[in-house]
């Protein structure tokens, strides 16, 4: 058989393994090995062993379980409640203020986890109840969950970026440093559709007198935040007629001082985030010194505000476990997959389909971001990684372009993938949190927005690359 028409079958016989709603990492493996033994003969699978043997031995991919590590004990120890207290106070003056809220906590807390998972489901255990008490539709209010969380796979430390810089050799540190603005850019471009909507085509949404909006204080040295008594205001602090009351203004003291210290309650893992960070951008520390320094300073932190429990310790331990377990299942599925996909001559196939698209650098690129696109409704992040980044890289070489611009853009890319059905994972974890009566459409409907803002960000950066190149050259000499 020839490679186009190898390459052609083995896709075909992915597409149809994840229909069939087998586990992915069994289909990537099963095709892989099939494919492989057809294309190559059985002596392909020492080449298996090997490649699994490299990734699991690469010094680098140690920071993934300790910066998972990190994340979830942020997420146990109950100081997320504090966080989102604080962006409550900071956003409420706003049109829609508490969904703002809710994406400014999903991006705070990205930093604090880079993992999509724990954001997703930390947010919407968190926020949900609060928005929808509220009155906000309830597409909006799932969507600003999943929108927010997704930011965790962008904004560092965020484990795509440590699994990207593994495959190609780029800098860590000059990735992350990349990465913040478009973060931000992604971030604010939520955020002005929420106020644009509430502001122009939609009223602010008023709490039911039976459904009192239910502000965060702190735990104290109890343990976790706990939910404190009902506010019976509206948003603008008012009752139902219209006239300020006295209460309400009594209430909103109370609140912006348990907001504020909410906010220096969240002080340390500021602090905590943007020294392992730092130090992995300025080159003090490795990736993998730098998340081991991290998971040991979340530890500390959950201890200083008494909220290191036995329970918390053990569940975050054993999500890690889980976690990375289910990611090295993948990594073991996908590299038999690309091994096997590679051997058969799919690098010059594609490239040249490619290529042969167009002679104009932009349609390659729109043509490399679809495919990346069309993968994301089908596949999870790891194995589009290692599927098209040994093909892409090439053509990114051959165009001339800046692999950091390039590696950013597949990012942001990807990170549309989590909110695109089939098989978005973030709508399955939103899914999962939802209460009686939420459907799957409900979400889907509510999360499509904030995709087509990932999309005019993703232009955007396309047009703009400096936005992406600019802090990476200002803090860090290396090319």
């Amino acid at each position: 058989m020839t490679s186009e028409l190898l390459v052609a079958l083995m896709l075909l016989a992915l597409v149809a393994g994840i229909l069939s709603g087998a586990h992915l990492a069994a289909v990537l493996g099963t095709v892989g090995v099939v494919f492989g033994v057809i294309g190559w003969g059985w002596h392909i699978l020492p080449v298996f062993a090997t490649r699994v043997y490299d990734v699991m031995t690469n010094y680098l991919l140690v920071a993934v379980p300790l910066f998972v590590f990190m994340g979830f004990v942020i997420s146990r120890s109950g100081l997320a409640e504090d966080l989102f207290a604080g962006t409550e106070m900071i956003s409420r003056r706003l049109k829609g203020g508490l969904v703002v809220a809710t994406i400014l906590f999903g991006a705070i807390f990205a930093m604090c986890t880079g993992i999509v998972a724990a954001s997703v489901i930390t947010a919407g255990v968190l926020c949900l109840p609060s928005m929808l008490n509220r009155n906000y539709p309830k597409g909006v209010a799932f969507g600003a969950v999943g929108a927010g969380g997704t930011l965790g796979i962008l904004i560092p430390p965020s484990v795509m970026l440590i699994f990207y810089a593994s495959e190609t050799g780029l800098s860590t540190g000059r990735l992350f440093a990349a990465a913040y603005l478009p973060g931000i850019l992604l971030a604010s471009l939520f955020v002005l559709y929420i106020v644009i909507r509430f502001t122009f085509f939609e009223e602010e949404p008023a709490a039911s007198p039976d459904k009192a909006i239910q502000p965060i204080a702190l735990g104290g040295s109890g343990g976790s935040g706990t939910i404190a008594a009902a506010e019976k205001t509206t948003n603008d602090g008012t009752d139902g007629g219209g006239a300020r009351t006295a209460t309400s203004a009594v209430s909103f003291e109370a609140d912006r001082s348990d907001a504020w210290r909410a906010l220096r309650s969240a002080l340390p893992l500021f602090g905590l985030i943007f020294a392992v960070v730092g130090t992995i951008i300025f080159g003090v520390a490795t990736p993998t010194e730098a998340s081991a320094a991290g998971a040991l300073g979340a530890l500390v932190i959950a201890a200083a505000y008494r909220r290191l429990t036995w329970p918390m310790l053990k569940a975050s331990a054993l999500e890690t476990i889980e976690t990375v377990g289910m990611i090295g299942f993948l990594i073991v599925g996908v590299l038999a997959f690309t091994s096997a996909f590679l051997g058969i001559g799919a690098k010059p196939v594609v490239s040249n389909i490619i290529l042969g698209i167009s002679g104009q650098p932009i349609v390659i690129l729109l043509a490399m971001l679809f495919i990346l696109f069309v993968l994301g409704m089908l596949l999870d992040w790891i194995p589009i990684l290692y599927i098209t980044l040994p093909v892409f890289m090439p053509i990114v070489d051959q165009m001339g372009w800046d692999p950091l611009w390039f590696a950013l853009l597949v990012v942001v890319c990807l990170q549309t993938s989590w909110l695109t059905p089939p098989f978005g994972f973030a709508l399955f974890f939103l899914r999962g949190i939802a209460p009686p009566g939420v459907t799957y459409f409900d979400i889907v409907k509510g999360c499509f927005p904030f995709m087509l803002c990932q999309l005019i960000g993703l232009g955007i950066l396309i047009l703009f690359p400096q936005i992406i190149l600019f802090l990476p050259d200002l803090v860090m000499s290396q090319k």
